[in-house]
């Protein structure tokens, strides 16, 4: 018989880890360059600009690089995250960059605490891949978005074929606990469907890992990042040539800007 206050407990103990994961290194995302550089980012500006004095969410917002990015152009913004540090972090940068249409908000994504239709746009960047109910975050992201209302998704995307899909999910996990899953294109676009939001665009990026400020970033213990360099060791051809490892552990993934919005 199911019992959901298992299923309770488990989503609570999941937050804890990401909590921990990412409060004690907050300051590290801010000045990260893989957070902080992105082409994508123009294409969000743009978007915000073109709704016209926009309310946006930058769910799972980290430190706040698409907060930042797109304040100039909205009218709020607002800063979401599950980790205090890193709001902490967000509202004092906010400040010393004088962008005062920035609020934080602390929640996990699948329980958002906005009123439905009250946001123009929706942004998340790498962060769906610590969401513990990837579909249910995705219909709150509906809800709190008006009718005709934007969102676009963000983050390391998954390999369609299996044996490359284990390789990424394992070193992800062997480097952070709090991950739960990179998504396949293909995943994606379900999962959006079945929350019933409607896919306009997609496009990948290629996205170059350096080992030792990616693990770094996490705090990822000595014996996990032995066991990352023995598991990118012993594959095959197949997997080392398609993530292009180096002879550091540095890699390349793909990266998936996903558009979608919301119908009337």
């Amino acid at each position: 018989m199911h019992n959901p206050h298992k299923d309770n407990d488990f989503g609570q103990r999941h937050e804890s880890v990401v909590r921990r994961q990412f409060g004690e290194q907050a300051g590290a995302y801010l000045s990260s360059a893989v957070h902080a550089q992105g082409e994508e980012f123009a294409a969000l500006r743009e978007c915000v600009a073109g709704l016209g004095a926009a309310r946006v969410l930058d769910l799972g917002c980290g430190a706040g690089h698409v907060s930042f990015q797109v304040a100039e152009v909205a009218r709020e913004v607002v800063a979401f995250d599950l980790s205090s540090q890193m709001l902490e972090v967000v509202a004092n940068t906010a400040a010393e960059r004088g962008l005062d249409n920035i609020r934080t908000e602390q929640g996990a994504a699948e329980k958002l605490p906005f009123e439905s239709g009250s946001f123009d746009a929706v942004f998340s960047r790498f962060s769906a891949h610590h969401w513990q109910d990837v579909g249910l975050a995705l219909r709150e992201v509906r809800r709190v978005l008006k009718p005709g209302g934007v969102a676009a998704f963000i983050d390391v995307t998954a390999p369609e074929l299996p044996l490359l899909d284990s390789f990424l999910q394992s070193v992800e996990m062997l480097r952070d606990t709090s991950h739960v899953r990179d998504y396949s294109v293909g995943e994606w676009t379900r999962l959006t469907g079945e929350a019933g939001l409607t896919f306009t665009s997609a496009s990948r990026q290629r996205l170059r890992l350096e080992f030792r400020s990616w693990v770094e970033r996490m705090r990822t213990p000595e014996v996990m990042q032995q066991a990352i360099r023995q598991l990118q060791t012993d594959v095959g051809d197949e997997v080392r040539d398609y993530f292009e490892i180096g002879a550091d552990g540095s890699f390349t993934t793909d990266m998936l800007v996903l558009w979608v919005e919301r119908s009337a």
